[in-house]
């Protein structure tokens, strides 16, 4: 009888083996590839993020009204800053299941296959996605994220730690991109020229080493000199521009996606303002004329309208964003000439190198007007006005208003120098709901509170307040 029932138990085994083999072979995606294709990842990557740096959740919603660049025309709920915590989910689901996931098996397939470019481009990537989001949200995970099977509730770093590692990670990329070594592919940025993408990534620590200057300038220094020592420089001309420039439909630029459906954005009476004080030929290039003819030609929405307030503007008698902005292939830009140079003027102004501060910021106005195609006498009329002279005394007014022009468009990055520089100096309307101040950072996706409940506590505990109102540890002033 034994024998008997460790026979029919040999028999059901075998069986079950035999099902799972089947059954292991039926769930064989045909159309997909067994083994991760780096180049098809990294292209991806590239997209995924750059859609959620131009999309509608964290820019035209969000930060490009905050910042003043644009404002809303109807539906006004977000530029009076009424959010839950659902409304910022779109950058975090992004940044952590679809970008970081990603590029950090993109380094994986470099290590294994011995191509250091690959491992280079996407530690530079993944490190401008940690970047949007710890600028956004502040501590956020980052020593434990993207690694699923060992950190299922990955916790929360400190905002200061995730600048150090990131900066950290940055220099590890510098060293592993070789012009060199072996090419790459997937790359729709600078088409697998690693050169540039070396110039990126130090332009990219310059970045992030201003962002910590207030609270940590000696480490700041410490960074641009390890960059002046690295010897790859930064990006060199207004054709080094790092962005994804986009194709047509569906492959289009998420702002002119929107616009084929909505008509509910404008652009800022802040911004438009500005732009006439300072005769400003970028305003045509901003700003579309009015649909019904008006004397001005070019009308700004005032931020935090109400939705009676706003209507009573009119759709026909109010500017969109320029032409420009809204084209199926317009450019999601990462990081300008423009303001790699304002940023090298800034790094100037506080003593950490030697290079001629004013003269920098006027070459990175010229800059943000070439971007557009802007040359000749007019730039020079523009830059010889009192009101855009470089003040030494204060610099970060200088350059804070300026690089606030330059960086039209650019939401989320524009926010983050709004705050960090303090100018320029904006105001929020009566009709906002945060007593008179504007958000200064993203309040955490709810479902990290269900999801990742004791992490998300922790971090509260020790950033603050979960609150579009608790200032950022980068925030000094």
């Amino acid at each position: 009888m034994k024998n008997k029932k460790l026979y029919i138990l040999a028999i059901l085994a075998i069986a079950l083996s035999s099902c799972n083999k089947e059954l292991d072979e039926v769930n064989i995606n045909p159309n997909a590839p067994e083994n991760a294709q780096p180049d098809y990842l990294l292209t991806g990557a590239i997209k995924n993020t750059a859609d959620a740096y131009w999309s509608t959740a964290n820019t035209m919603n969000s930060s490009l009204l905050f910042v003043q660049h644009w404002a809303k025309v109807q539906y006004t709920e977000e530029d009076r800053f009424i959010f839950t915590n659902s409304s910022f989910t779109a950058l975090w689901s992004t940044g952590y299941s679809k970008s970081i996931a990603g590029l950090n098996k993109i380094i994986e397939l470099g290590d294994a296959q011995g191509n250091s470019n690959y491992k280079g481009v996407a530690l530079t990537l993944r490190s401008w996605t940690f970047l949007l989001l710890t600028d956004a949200y502040g501590d956020v995970p980052y020593s434990q994220a993207g690694k699923i099977k060992e950190y299922i509730t990955p916790a929360y770093d400190k905002q200061k730690d995730v600048y150090f590692g990131i900066l950290n990670d940055l220099k590890l990329a510098q060293a592993a991109l070789t012009p060199s070594g072996k090419s790459i592919g997937g790359d729709v940025i600078y088409g697998g020229n690693i050169a540039r993408w070396k110039k990126f990534t130090n332009s990219l620590r310059l970045r992030i080493a201003l962002r910590i200057a207030d609270k940590e300038p000696e480490k700041a220094k410490q960074v641009i000199a390890e960059i002046q020592a690295e010897g790859s420089g930064y990006l060199v001309a207004t054709a080094d521009n790092t962005q994804l420039i986009y194709d047509a439909s569906p492959q289009q630029n998420p702002v002119n996606a929107i616009f084929e459906t909505r008509d509910d954005y404008r652009i800022s009476k802040t911004i438009v303002d500005k732009l006439f004080a300072l005769n400003d030929p970028r305003l045509p290039v901003y700003a579309s004329k009015t649909k019904t003819a008006t004397p001005q030609q070019y009308i700004g929405v005032p931020n935090g309208s109400t939705n009676s307030e706003a209507s009573a503007l009119g759709f026909a008698t109010t500017s969109r964003p320029g032409e420009y902005f809204l084209l199926t292939k317009a450019p999601a830009v990462i990081l300008s000439y423009a303001e790699l140079l304002f940023d090298r003027a800034e790094a100037a102004a506080r003593g950490f190198t030697t290079e001629n501060a004013a003269d920098l910021y006027k070459q990175a106005i010229r800059a943000s007007f070439e971007q557009y195609g802007i040359t000749g006498t007019v730039v020079d009329t523009y830059i010889n006005q009192t009101a855009v002279q470089y003040d030494a005394a204060n610099y970060k007014k200088s350059i804070g208003e300026q690089k606030w022009l330059a960086l039209f468009g650019q939401g989320l990055e524009a926010w983050a120098e709004q705050r960090r520089l303090d100018y320029p100096q904006l105001s929020a309307s009566v009709n906002t709901v945060l007593n008179g101040k504007i958000p200064v950072r993203f309040i955490y996706p709810g479902t990290e509170q269900s999801l990742n409940g004791q992490n998300y506590k922790n971090a509260v505990s020790s950033q603050g307040a979960d609150l579009l109102t608790t200032k950022l540890w980068f925030d000094a002033f």
